[in-house]
């Protein structure tokens, strides 16, 4: 897979995870399990060198 799509791929899927995250609220039972993956995808973006202040809607 291209680099570009890679970063696509997770970009969206960043996006999308917190959407979840924000409707669904830290009492959501599945919310531990979102912010593992949350921070995971955040790390493999800041790995790729994409600057998060504009994307990142959770900040932890």
């Amino acid at each position: 897979m291209p680099e570009k799509e890679m970063i696509q791929k997770n970009i969206e899927e960043f996006s999308r995870l917190q959407d979840y995250m924000i409707e669904d609220g830290k009492d959501a039972k599945a919310y531990k399990t979102m912010l593992k993956r949350y921070l995971d995808l955040k790390a493999i973006l800041q790995a790729f060198g994409i600057n998060l202040a504009d994307i990142d809607r959770i900040k932890e």
